[in-house]
């Protein structure tokens, strides 16, 4: 028995243009495979109108599942030879995980304003094609912590810059 694998993973909008993709094992390599790729994911899926449903789409050698929100476009793909339940188990988590941190609005619009969490979400999901996590609860909090903790970052570094230019106008006004 194999440990389940995820190809990529693939957010387009409704013109079929690539919001986030991650992409693992062969469709990594060569940008012109990735982008004929999520053409053929977008076509086969344009026609499917169930928004919130998930759908099946076969594709060469691989399976991918699919889910329309608002005009974003998610797909979840893998080898032929993977579980389908797995993939709707990896698309279903992503886009509840994502749901959550953008606050119930999953467009594009929220989605580019917040590509930095869509990106952990992913990362906190899948590695290297391997799937680490299918809770979207924890991979909310663990985003939500890493946030936190760039946010503290960034304060304290604005902090230190500012401390930095007070002592060097008191310096030039006492000259």
């Amino acid at each position: 028995m194999s440990i389940p694998s995820v190809s990529s993973i693939v957010i387009l909008d409704d013109e079929g243009k690539r919001v986030a993709v991650k992409y693992y094992e062969t469709l990594k390599r060569a940008r012109d495979v990735q982008f004929t790729f999520e053409r053929n994911l977008f076509t086969k899926s344009s026609h499917l109108s169930g928004k919130g449903e998930v759908e099946l789409l076969i594709l060469d050698d691989y399976i991918a599942v699919h889910k329309a929100s608002h005009d974003l476009r998610f797909y979840v793909a893998a080898r032929h030879d993977e579980n389908e339940l797995i993939l709707v188990s990896v698309l279903e988590t992503l886009y509840e995980a994502l749901c959550t941190l953008l606050r119930g609005v999953v467009d594009k619009h929220a989605a580019l304003e917040n590509l930095d969490l869509v990106l952990l979400v992913i990362d906190e999901l899948i590695d290297g094609g391997l799937i680490l996590e299918t809770d979207p609860t924890t991979i909310v909090n663990r985003v939500s912590m890493e946030e936190s903790m760039e946010h503290s970052l960034t304060e304290q570094t604005i902090s230190q810059a500012l401390a930095t230019a007070r002592e060097q106008i008191s310096r030039n006004l006492l000259r």
